[in-house]
Order: C-alpha cells, then structure tokens, then sequence
C-alpha cells in the first residue's frame, strides 16, 4: 500500500504527473483545478499538494489537511500560499524559480515592444477597418534607459536581452552587489536615480512592506515625463489608480500589464481598457516549455522530500526549525 498520498489540484503537465506515479511509496490523485470547498474537502489524507498560481492554499487547507507535509509550487510565486500558517502547521512549502525564467523574460521583453510602438493597438485598428499610421508614432527601444526594479533570476534575463537592443541598463535591488550587476553589464543604483533616469521600468520584485504600491503618485511624480511601465511581476506592486491618473494626464505614457492585484481583475478596474495600457490575462510563464519545466521540477521536489528527505528552494525557512 502507497505510503504518501500527492493531491494535484490543479492542471499540470502530465509529464509531471507520471513523474510521481512512477515513483514506488506515492499514491497520485490528480482531479484537475478543484474549487476551494472541494480542495478543503479531498485534502484531509493529502501529504502533499502539488499546485499552480491558481490554488490558494490558505489556513482552511491546512487545517483540512492534518497529514500535509509539502506544498510544491510549479512556479515562482507563492503569495497563494499563507506562509504563516503553513509554518504553523509544520508543512515545507517550496518552488521553481528557474523554470519560467526565460519565459518571463521574453515575455517581458514582448510587452516593451508592443509598448514602444503600439503594437496591439495597430492592430485593432487595422481589424477595425482603419489605416490609422499618424496616431501610432513609437519610440525606438536602442538608446533608452531601462530600470529594472530587483535583478534576480528574470531581472538579469531581461538585461540580457535589453542590451541586446542596444538599451542602457539601470538596476535597483537592496539585495545585488554593484559588482555582480555590473557582471552582467548592469549600473546598480538607488531607487530614486532609477525613477528619475529610467525611459523604460520593468517591475521585477516580491511584495513585502517596502514594496507594496510602490508605485504610486509619489514615486511617479519622480519619473521622467512620458516613463513607460512593465509589470510582468506582481499585482500588488502598482497603486491602480495612481498609475490611471498618470497616464490620463500624459505623466505617464503608458504601461503594459500581465498581473494584477486581484486576478482576474474587476470589470471597473481603472487599468484595464484604458487607451495607452496593454493588457494581458498573467501569460509571462504560459508557455509550453516552461510549465512542463516547472511541474516537472515541482513533481521531483516531492519526491525528493517524501521518498528521500532531500530538500531544495523552500520558501518559509522558519519551519525548518519546527
């Protein structure tokens, strides 16, 4: 009889699931994307849960789930997990970092562009009808700054390629040495000198209490006249309605959104449908490529806890000493 029961409550790869049905001492329960209630209900036996951005393992499950040992998070976000009471209940919560990297990265790299020339707009246009070439005047990418807020993993890919383009790359990232940015042929500075250089701003960093809104009238009234912004990152990082404010008054001269704070977003949400915005539905990491790589990596994280007591890229740290 399997010894550890893995509950996969949403839809992943199924190279990834027979990566832990192969695995002798797991038994694999993969319903597909359960509702809260349902998750609640089949995770009473679960020892491990295997997830993507939109499960939300909150206190309920945990509580719901006695015998859980590991949540694993195909992918790099775990603010739909609550760390706390995972700690609490003694259960290691971990991720995939690399895997989506360059998905992300590109992506990030896609919205810049069709930022800077207009891209979807041209195209609705056209669809529509029209020859409208006057009103989608764009700026070139070579030649302009771009400030990276955080320069982990996808921050540097996104260098990468920015230099690729002939931009002058900016970063800022209390945790980065200058020497190890200028490795990669990056300028690390402070936040204020990125705001008032940057042509570009790509947002790349957690939420925490420095973080959370960080941009917002504030620090916008600090940017460069006609700043560009990317968020590719987290929601939670944009105050909504500072960021509509400056593009309506011209400050900003647009933005380019993948996350927001609530997903999906409300139908009144001030970002969304306003002239000079791109909006995508959170597709950094939809690629094929990478949600294979990160389930896969997730499954094999389970398996590497469960079955040989092996871990990696734990997320709450603090439940190792509990």
């Amino acid at each position: 009889m399997s010894q550890y029961h893995v509950l996969i409550p949403d839809a992943l790869d199924q190279v990834a699931v027979d990566v832990l049905t192969k695995a002798e001492g797991l038994r694999v329960s993969y319903p597909g994307k359960l509702s809260q209630e349902q998750l609640i209900a089949q995770a009473s036996d679960a020892h491990a849960l295997m997830i993507r951005s939109g499960v939300k393992v909150t206190r309920e499950v945990f509580q719901a789930a006695p015998h859980l040992k590991i949540v694993a998070r195909a992918g790099v976000g775990v603010d739909n997990v609550d760390l706390t009471a995972a700690t609490e209940h003694k259960v290691i919560v971990v991720n995939t970092p690399g895997g989506n990297t360059v998905s992300t990265a590109e992506f990030t790299m896609g919205l810049m562009l069709a930022l800077a020339r207009f891209i979807p707009q041209g195209d609705a246009s056209l669809k529509a009808g029209k020859w409208d070439r006057k009103n989608f005047v764009g700026v070139e990418l070579r030649g302009k700054t771009l400030g990276l807020v955080g320069f982990g993993r996808i921050g540097r890919a996104v260098a990468k390629r920015a230099l690729a383009f002939e931009m002058t790359v900016i970063a800022y990232d209390p945790y980065v040495s200058a020497e190890s940015a200028q490795a990669d042929g990056v300028e690390k500075v402070e936040l204020a000198d990125l705001y008032a250089r940057a042509d570009f701003i790509s947002l790349h960093a957690l939420i925490n209490n420095d973080t959370h809104h960080m941009i917002n009238a504030a620090s916008i009234a600090q940017m460069k006249d006609g700043v560009r912004i990317i968020n590719a990152a987290r929601g939670a990082l944009i105050d909504d309605h500072d960021l509509a404010e400056a593009i309506k008054s011209g400050k900003v001269a647009g933005a380019a959104l993948d996350v927001y704070e609530e997903e999906p977003p409300p139908a009144d949400h001030p970002l969304v449908g306003l002239p000079n915005v791109i909006d995508t539905p959170h597709l950094a990491a939809s690629t094929t490529d990478a949600q294979v790589t990160v389930a896969v990596e997730a499954a094999e994280l389970i398996v590497d806890y469960l079955l040989r007591g092996k871990l990696a890229n734990v997320c709450n740290p603090a439940v190792l000493k509990a």
